[in-house]
Parts: structure tokens; C-alpha cells; sequence
């Protein structure tokens, strides 16, 4: 199988900028061969259009969601502690929070908003659930965020598990995102480093599934005359599901960390099969070789991806106007990319836009209400960080 060499891409890139006049980090003439590739050279930080400014500190953060009107966010830590950052008081502790299977990639994970939080209070939580003989699992369950002196959650419920728990501590994914309209709750989960589950559709390991907010399943998904949890489905032949997103037009996007320089971001279309582990435009890590997404069009191919990998960890949409030219646009972290991806929505399909160098693990992106971009840098001494806009 042959791979397009983002080695070599690169260095076109820079003959072409070079005999153009243009100094390094110039942006390649070939937009569009680029976003063919598994190429995209990193700016330093210094060139970004933004200051970082250090906000707060974590231990292992994972996640984050902003309370309304933005003076508020609830932090998920992997080891099992959930934080209620405040912009004008201290940080505390949230009571009441599950038990966690801490280790390897386990732990708490997500943390979103119920669409009626409002009134309702309720949150989502994800976390790694041990099992029998070794055996661990993603779960996801709902609670009411009881505020005050002493921020308690009450009444939480399971409400999905992964079926089969299995052996291991990687690729829980458990990432959640609610459909605009608030009536179904997406939930990425990873195929669990067990290959074949993400093609098995009696197991809803390797699937993007979709729930009704109290966790059952719509009558109207692609596979809900099948029972069990192969009605959960929504997608399936996916990896490791790190970031869900809905952009400002209602379409869902999703990154997953692939194999060694497979990762990549998809259009998430009902039914649809992405084709982990049959194809992938990376290679396993111990260098036996996966068929490249060209070679099988029934499958659903990336709209863009990245070879070296990047780790992507984190996706949101951004719609605001406090950056320039930034709207429009998803925003992942990269762990082992050690940065921030932006990426141009144009209808069905993405440009690889920007790519600054933090030369840290960024592990969450958020937006706040006011249009700020956040991050969460990752692994013990997390620093909560916000993007300035530069002049």
C-alpha cells in the first residue's frame, strides 16, 4: 500500500514559499493538496493571533462545560473528581460523584449540560465502570447539579453502558454531545483496543449511538428494529471517539485517535460505517499494514486526516466574531500534535486552517457564551487556559 509522504508534501510546500519569496511557516500554495494529505505544518505560538492566558490549574483534567452565562464551568477529573471552577470564587468540589475505574485511559470522563438545565439542573456525566474478572466499561449516567456552598449532585442514574465490558483500560472514548433541538443525546464509544467490536452491531463498542435524553432509544434509528444494543447505533467502524460536535448548520462532526498516522475527522451520517479496523488511512502500531480508505468506497472515508498523528482530544464548534476569520470553524486539541487545529467548514467538507505549536498536551476546547475559546491542557497540573485576541 502506498501513503501520500507528508515528508515529502512538506517539502514541496516550502520549495513552493521559498521561490515565492515567502520565509518558513508561509501557508502552502495547495490548499487543497493539503487537505488530501495527512500533512499540516504547525505555526509557532508567537504567530497566533491570540495571547494564552493561565486561568486555573487541574489534576488529569478531562473535560469541561460552561454553566450559563459563563462565570461558572464544571471539570471533570480523570481520577474521579468533579470541580466547579468559578471566575469570581474558589474552586470547589462537586459531592456525590460516582465511583470511577481509575487507570490506564479509565477514569471520569465528559461532562455535558442537559438541553433543560435551566430549570431542570440536570447534567451528564461518562466515567469508567469496573466489571467482572478485570473487565471495564464506559458508562454514562444524568444528575441534578444541586449549587451553593457545597455544589452536591443528586438523583444520579445510569442510564447506557457498553456492551460487552472487556479487558483493558484504553479507548473508552465516552464522549457526549446533545442534538441541537435537545431531543437526543450522542454518545462516542470506542472500540476498546479490540478491533473487531467496531464492525459487530451486537455490540455497541466502536459506534456513535443515539439516545432520548433519559437513555432510550428512538424508534427512528437506522437499526432499531434489531433490539438490544444494536438499536443504540447510530455509526459504527470507529476507534477511539475523542471529540463529538454539532457545527451551526446541524451537522454532526467527530475525531478519532486512529492507528499510527490514521487519525482523522469525520461527517457523521446515519448508518454509515467508517470502516475501523478493515480500512484505516493509518497502520496498525506494530507495523502490519490496514488497507488505505480509497481502496474500500463502501466504506465512509475522513473528510480530513493526519499522518504523522496528532492525538486529536477535544472538538467544538466556533460560531463567534471575536477572532477574525474564525467563524465557522471546528476547533480540536492535539496531545501528541501538542496544540490547537482549526478547521474551515465549508458545507460537507473541512480545510485545514490553522495549526499552532503549545508544545503542551491540549486535552478540551470550549467556547464560552461571549465567543472566548478555552482550553485544557492535559495530565497533572492541568492549566486552564483562555485565548486573548491579539490588538
Amino acid at each position: 500500500m502506498k501513503k501520500i509522504s507528508p515528508a515529502a508534501l512538506f517539502a514541496a510546500m516550502i520549495v513552493a514559499a521559498c521561490s515565492a519569496g515567502t520565509t518558513s511557516n508561509a501557508a502552502p500554495a495547495d490548499s487543497a493538496s493539503l487537505d488530501a494529505s495527512g500533512a499540516q505544518p504547525a505555526t509557532p505560538l508567537a504567530e497566533a493571533p491570540f495571547a494564552v492566558r493561565e486561568i486555573a490549574r487541574f489534576d488529569e483534567p478531562w473535560a469541561m462545560t460552561f454553566l450559563p452565562r459563563g462565570k461558572q464551568a464544571l471539570v471533570t477529573e480523570r481520577s474521579g473528581k468533579l470541580k466547579l471552577w468559578q471566575e469570581d470564587g474558589p474552586t470547589l468540589d462537586v459531592a456525590g460523584v460516582p465511583a470511577v475505574a481509575y487507570g490506564g485511559q479509565g477514569g471520569l470522563g465528559d461532562v455535558i449540560l442537559a438541553p433543560d438545565f435551566a430549570t431542570s439542573g440536570a447534567i451528564y456525566l461518562s466515567w469508567a465502570e469496573p466489571g467482572d474478572g478485570g473487565t471495564a466499561g464506559a458508562v454514562v449516567g444524568r444528575a441534578k447539579l444541586v449549587q451553593g456552598a457545597a455544589p452536591r449532585l443528586e438523583g444520579l442514574q445510569i442510564i447506557w453502558k457498553q456492551d460487552p465490558k472487556v479487558t483493558g483500560r484504553g479507548h473508552y472514548s465516552h464522549r457526549l454531545a446533545f442534538s441541537p433541538d435537545g431531543q437526543y443525546l450522542f454518545i462516542g464509544s470506542g472500540e476498546r483496543q479490540k478491533f473487531d467490536p467496531a464492525q459487530d452491531r451486537k455490540a455497541n463498542l466502536g459506534k456513535i449511538v443515539r439516545l432520548n435524553p433519559d437513555g432510550s432509544v428512538p424508534a427512528d434509528n437506522p437499526f432499531a428494529s434489531q433490539g438490544g444494543v444494536t438499536a443504540q447505533i447510530w455509526s459504527l467502524g470507529h476507534r477511539n471517539i475523542l471529540g463529538l460536535a454539532f457545527d451551526g448548520t446541524g451537522k454532526l462532526w467527530q475525531q478519532e485517535m486512529g492507528p499510527k498516522g490514521g487519525d482523522e475527522v469525520n461527517l457523521v451520517e446515519a448508518k454509515a460505517n467508517y470502516g475501523y479496523p478493515i480500512v484505516s488511512n493509518g497502520d496498525h502500531y506494530d507495523g502490519r499494514d490496514i488497507p488505505d480508505h480509497p481502496t474500500r468506497p463502501e466504506f465512509a472515508a475522513p473528510k480530513l486526516w493526519w499522518n504523522p498523528s496528532v492525538s486529536p482530544a477535544g472538538l467544538v464548534w466556533y460560531g463567534g466574531d471575536l477572532y477574525p476569520g474564525w467563524k465557522n470553524s471546528l476547533l480540536m486539541g492535539a496531545l501528541s500534535g501538542q496544540g490547537l487545529i482549526r478547521m474551515q467548514v465549508d458545507g460537507d467538507t473541512l480545510h485545514k486552517s490553522d495549526r499552532w505549536d503549545f508544545g503542551t498536551r491540549i486535552r478540551e476546547v470550549e467556547v464560552r457564551d461571549d465567543g472566548s475559546v478555552w482550553l485544557l491542557t492535559d495530565g497533572e497540573g492541568g492549566k486552564l487556559l483562555r485565548l486573548v485576541p491579539k490588538g
